[in-house]
């Protein structure tokens, strides 16, 4: 949505326009268009407020209710973060004793709203002018924040006892961009500003290299009903937990920290096959920590470079999906199928880790007939190609 759009929206009819609109159904949008212009609604002010109708269904998923009350930009929603994982940062910063925070790269405010949440003030920096603007109307109901509309690193931070950073990492046309020096502000530079503050915290994208991690940082993977969302590197009094890695996995039953232990850098063990599978959550992979599930299952690794963990006892863990193993087969489409066939299996899930076969290719192949369904993970054990069966547990 261009800047005319939302200025628009930001009069009082627009504003009025968009609290009337019913629950954005994408089924009934045209029709709703078509009906609000023909009422005398100028077009342009229509469109805006679908679209505005259409990001807060979208945000819905990340803020919750408090999307209903504010206004988006396609960019800037797909990089705000979660409000369970802001509310997250926001007590990171509190337990260190933080009382003011400057966030360098306020964005939408999703994080600011948080800061906010639990009491502390806040300098809300956003470079782009009609950004800066949304961020405004968002926090309008927040006292503790003042948002201005300036580069975040040139801010005074006399009175500032932590920084807050989440550089962008997408170009206007929405590429991502992965070279942390093309980062908006580049990586280095806002790293260089904890000789200022030495409270710095910064949000990442998921995929950062281990390489990439500054050596005095804490860096948690953070997940969140199973996607893993983002990379968070803590510095000073932000990191309590000392220079390292971390998993942080959120779900419906909490929120569940998986740390490095002292036995964590030898190999872990490697072994058969057992009566059970473990798939560790995808922060606990990105973060390197998978030996931690080994550890907690009483388990060992199907192949020293794949990410199952297998056991033989029933262990339930908050960061692992567990499975009962049925079958062990070797891969081989023809006896798949047939094994497939006589079991009566007409749907599969198909999991993979470790082997280039593509599962809509594999499952086309299998020819599936029945009316009964079933699990399988296509993996390496001890180096070969397997076909494990399971069921989830």
């Amino acid at each position: 949505m261009d800047a005319d759009g939302l200025a628009r929206l930001m009069r009082p009819d627009g504003w009025e326009l968009l609290a009337g609109l019913p629950p954005y159904d994408e089924r009934e949008a045209l029709h709703l268009s078509e009906r609000l212009t023909r009422a005398g609604v100028e077009p342009a002010l229509v469109a805006a407020a679908l679209t505005q109708s259409r990001l807060r269904a979208k945000a819905r998923a990340k803020l919750g209710d408090f999307a209903d009350g504010m206004l988006f930009t396609s960019q800037g929603l797909e990089q705000a973060t979660r409000l369970v994982v802001a509310a997250h940062h926001a007590r990171r910063y509190r337990d260190a004793g933080v009382h003011v925070v400057a966030d360098l790269t306020t964005g939408l405010g999703a994080d600011a709203l948080a800061f906010a949440g639990v009491g502390l003030q806040v300098i809300a920096a956003e470079q782009d002018e009609t950004t800066a603007a949304l961020a405004t109307v968002n926090l309008r109901f927040f006292p503790e924040v003042q948002v201005r509309h300036t580069d975040g690193l040139t801010l005074d931070l006399s009175e500032v006892d932590a920084l807050y950073a989440d550089p962008a990492r997408r170009r206007r046309s929405g590429t991502r961009v992965f070279d942390p020096a093309a980062f908006s502000p580049p990586l280095d530079a806002v790293l260089a500003m904890r000789a200022r503050v030495p409270a710095l915290g910064i949000k990442l994208g998921p995929g950062l290299a281990h390489s990439a991690v500054p050596p005095e940082a804490h860096a948690q993977w953070v997940s969140v009903d199973g996607d893993v969302v983002e990379v968070g590197l803590w510095f000073g009094p932000l990191a309590p937990e000392g220079p390292g890695r971390s998993a942080l996995v959120l779900d419906a039953h909490g929120a569940h920290t998986v740390a490095a232990g002292p036995d964590d850098a030898a190999h872990p063990p490697v072994g058969p096959v057992g009566s059970y599978l473990y798939e560790p959550d995808g922060a606990v992979i990105r973060a390197g920590l998978v030996s931690a599930v080994v550890r907690e299952v009483g388990g060992r690794l199907v192949d020293p470079t794949i990410a199952y963990v297998t056991g033989d006892h029933l262990v339930t863990s908050p960061v692992a999906t567990g499975y009962r193993v049925l079958d062990d087969l070797p891969f081989g489409l023809k006896p798949l199928r047939a094994y497939l066939r006589a079991r009566g299996i007409g749907t599969l899930e198909i999991k993979k880790r470790g082997t280039a076969v593509t599962p809509e290719q594999l499952r086309s192949q299998l020819a599936l007939r029945g009316d009964r369904a079933a699990t399988l993970v296509l993996t390496r054990v001890a180096g070969a190609q397997r076909v494990l069966v399971v069921e989830r547990l």
